[in-house]
């Protein structure tokens, strides 16, 4: 069985990744960061009353008096959120919810102390609660960056095929295409599809300036998608994919590359795009 490309059409394709595709709006999704926080502010505010008190517990147990629900978000202090249900021993060696640490004074005490909350609030060391937790959320908002990585991609794809005035449609599941039943019970849903008056491409699209498992799995799993879809004359299966984290999957995306046609990166893809408008 003969290679879908050549040695050196890879080695051109490895040389062409590009290190990242993010602008600087996609380190820090503002909006929704200060959404999280706005949410929240009533009840931070009124945690402010702790910052500096030399008597903690009594400013504590004087506060839950005043409005218990205060305290439910001191998780988000720690850099945790309540969905995440992280677990911790307490002081008498029992595993508990984080947030089961919030239902009576004597536990927030507890979680106040061992956290170092307590000199945080005691020493100053947070002028203000409000804009503390903007800061978290900064940080725990980078753990969006690779949906945002995707979507970068998505977005970019999509314009250059209206730039070159292709119809296309994104997030199409394969149940509308019978044909697809080959792929088994569970509903796949392509990036993008294409309709061609001879051809119908299915498309995924991806970028990874990192390395990871994942690249592996991806790959892997596109070597074994492309040949029960390209078994129909009128389909196709493309991946445009891009990002120096292959260079530490490279033995995979060669594999992959040797059994699906249509492989393209942000360099390549006009290539496709021309022979698309001559269909």
């Amino acid at each position: 069985m003969s290679k879908a490309h050549t040695q050196e059409q890879f080695d051109l394709f490895i040389s062409q990744l590009i290190e990242t595709n993010a602008p600087l709006g996609f380190f820090a999704d503002f909006d929704k960061i200060a959404a999280n926080v706005d949410a929240i502010s009533m009840k931070l505010h009124q945690l402010n009353y702790l910052i500096g008190k030399e008597n903690l517990e009594s400013a504590i147990h004087q506060l839950w008096a005043e409005n218990p629900k205060v305290f439910s978000v001191l998780d988000i202090l720690i850099a945790v959120r309540a969905t995440d249900k992280k677990k911790a021993i307490d002081r008498a060696g029992n595993i508990r919810l984080i947030e089961d640490f919030f239902k009576n004074p004597e536990s927030i005490i507890e979680y106040i102390e061992d956290t170092g909350l307590k000199e945080v609030f005691q020493n100053k060391r947070i002028g203000s609660l409000v804009d503390y937790v903007f800061g978290v959320e900064t940080g725990l908002d980078t753990n969006a960056r690779k949906n945002r990585s995707g979507d970068i991609m998505g977005n970019k794809i999509a314009a250059m095929f209206q730039e070159y005035h292709i119809p296309f449609r994104r997030e199409v599941y394969s149940t509308e295409f019978a044909e697809m039943k080959c792929l088994g019970e569970d509903r796949k849903r392509f990036d993008f599809v294409i309709k061609t008056p001879g051809k119908t491409y299915l498309i995924e699209v991806n970028f990874y300036s990192g390395g990871g498992s994942k690249l592996n799995e991806v790959a892997r799993s596109y070597s074994e998608l492309a040949p029960k879809i390209n078994q129909f004359p009128n389909y196709e299966f493309v991946w445009i994919t891009d990002g120096v984290g292959w260079l530490s999957a490279k033995n995979k995306l060669e594999e992959a590359f040797a059994v699906i046609p249509r492989v393209y990166n942000l360099t390549t893809l006009p290539e496709f795009l021309s022979e698309l408008l001559h269909e």
